[in-house]
This record gives structure tokens, C-alpha cells and sequence, in this order.
């Protein structure tokens, strides 16, 4: 089977009713999970992005405290693990100002990290690709919001 393009797909459900896009959108969010959490941000969580926020940061948060801190090797992996959902909520978003405060919480709570993030070249490698993805995206900000993340991004580096 062939998949259909963006504009294909945009095109065909212009002609589709109202009740027909409900039932579209349901059947999709049975398939995937993601499809279901995009839904559900899109909903439930567009209007009120702060608090998305702080869900987020939450979830973070709790993750890293579970993280198996036996070997480098688990902590890598659990690292990994946070970093990949956190980019998930953020592609939800499409946000700048949340890329660059969910990136910044990532890298802070990594930064705290025990044992020290410091000791181990991939976590090292991962904490330092995540702070140019924090320039480039501070880079496209309004310009009061580029000085205030500048100093978080300072004071994480």
C-alpha cells in the first residue's frame, strides 16, 4: 500500500462531514499511543501551555529519580529514554519557548545528576548536543526572550 502525501490527505478530508472526521480521528488514536497523546495535547493541553509544561517537567523529574544508578550503562539508557519523550512533547508542542524550557529543565536535572554526568562520554556527548539545540532554538526568540534563556543557559553551562 502506497501512502498518501501531507497535501493528498489535506485535500481529501476538506470533503469529508463533521461526523466522518470524528470518527477518523478516534479510529486513528486506537492504532498508536502517541496518536492518542498528540489528541489528547491538542484538546486538552493547547490552551494552557504552561501547565504542559509543568506536566512535563514533573514526569521528568520523576523519571530521574528513577533512574537505576547501578552502572553508567543503565543511567545512559534511562538518560536516553527521558531525552526521547521529552522530544516527543515537544514535536506536540511545535513551541520554541517550550522546546528551550523543556531542553533546559532536561539538561539541568542531568547536570544534578548522581553520579556525575561528567564521568561517562555519552552522557557527556548527549548534555552537550542538547545545549546547541537549546542555541539554535534561542536563537529564533524574541529578543527579551533570548536574554532570559541566554542567563539560564549560562548559569546551566
Amino acid at each position: 500500500m502506497k501512502t498518501a502525501t501531507v497535501r493528498e490527505l489535506k485535500n481529501e478530508l476538506k470533503y469529508r462531514s463533521q461526523v466522518e472526521l470524528v470518527e477518523l480521528c478516534l479510529r486513528l488514536s486506537k492504532f498508536k499511543k502517541e496518536n492518542k497523546e498528540l489528541l489528547t495535547y491538542l484538546l486538552f493541553e493547547q490552551s494552557d501551555e504552561e501547565s504542559f509544561i509543568l506536566g512535563v517537567k514533573r514526569e521528568v523529574e520523576e523519571d530521574f529519580k528513577l533512574i537505576n544508578r547501578n552502572s553508567y550503562f543503565y543511567i545512559k539508557k534511562s538518560v536516553r529514554k527521558i531525552l526521547r519523550n521529552t522530544k516527543k512533547y515537544i514535536r506536540y508542542s511545535k513551541k520554541k519557548e517550550t522546546e528551550v524550557e523543556l531542553l533546559l529543565y532536561f539538561c539541568k536535572e542531568l547536570k544534578e545528576l548522581r553520579p556525575n554526568y561528567k564521568n561517562n562520554v555519552s552522557l557527556v556527548n548527549i548534555f552537550e548536543r542538547q545545549i546547541l539545540s537549546i542555541k539554535k532554538a534561542i536563537a529564533t526568540l524574541h529578543e527579551d526572550l533570548q536574554y532570559d534563556y541566554g542567563l539560564e543557559l549560562e548559569e546551566l553551562s
